[in-house]
């Protein structure tokens, strides 16, 4: 795809200045918000293909913009914010963010995450055209049409919270999801009990699924937020 169009939302002039000046000078496109209204009205009006946004805007909380531009938009959504306790990047992620970088940062993690975040964006648009019933990273193989998941061409034995979870995981390749978002797609709720559940489903399903013990290749853990489906070397 072409260079991508960021939307930068940040009400710290300097840094505003910093993510700006870096963007240009590797080439993207932009547009700037300093506050929370100004950032809707852009993300709305102009659709633009990635969002750096801050949380600590002036006239609104931007968990609240997430939750936003969410109702209308699956665009990429990368926090950028000085709130660096597991509560806020969790809230953050609940609302819908793809991604969390926490200041002070450095240019070339920035830029590491938005690469990322594109390669994700040109594998989706790639997929559109492909058969949607049929999932494949890898060695892993699921065929949502058919229920089941392979796995080196052969069929996995999963039971089927094991499959859920392996599904839910699969359709959101390259983003955190959290402890809250999955017990609340695979069963409903979010309790204390469902959660020690999901870390006793997980240890099963990715025995199944990974073949060194402690070196994953498909499942990737963040400690305290939740999990993420990484893409696999071919």
């Amino acid at each position: 795809m072409n260079k991508p169009t960021i939307l930068v939302v940040e009400d710290d002039t300097p840094v505003r200045n910093l993510i700006t000046t870096t963007l240009k000078t590797h080439e993207y496109k932009y547009l700037t918000a300093p506050k929370g209204s100004d950032a809707i009205l852009l993300a709305s009006s102009h659709n633009p293909d990635v969002v750096f946004l801050d949380l600590g805007l002036p006239d609104m909380d931007g968990v609240d913009i997430i939750r936003q531009i969410r109702s209308w938009s699956n665009m990429p959504i990368i926090v950028i914010s000085a709130r660096s306790e597991d509560e806020d990047k969790i809230q953050a992620l609940d609302a819908g963010a793809d991604d969390y970088l926490t200041k002070p940062f450095s240019v070339e993690e920035l830029l590491a995450r938005l690469r990322v975040t594109v390669r994700r964006l040109s594998l989706m648009n790639s997929d559109n055209g492909a058969d949607s019933s049929v999932y494949t990273n890898g060695k892993l193989k699921i065929d949502y049409s058919a229920g089941c998941a392979f796995l080196d061409e052969e069929e996995m034995k999963l039971t089927p919270i094991e499959y859920k979870l392996l599904c839910l995981l699969a359709k959101n390749t390259g983003k955190v999801l959290t402890h809250t978002y999955i017990t609340q797609n695979i069963w409903g709720r979010s309790w204390d009990n469902d959660i020690a559940s999901l870390r006793v489903f997980m240890v099963t399903l990715r025995k199944k699924l990974e073949a060194i013990p402690g070196s994953p290749q498909y499942i990737q853990t963040h400690i305290g937020i939740g999990y993420r489906m990484v893409k696999a070397e071919p």
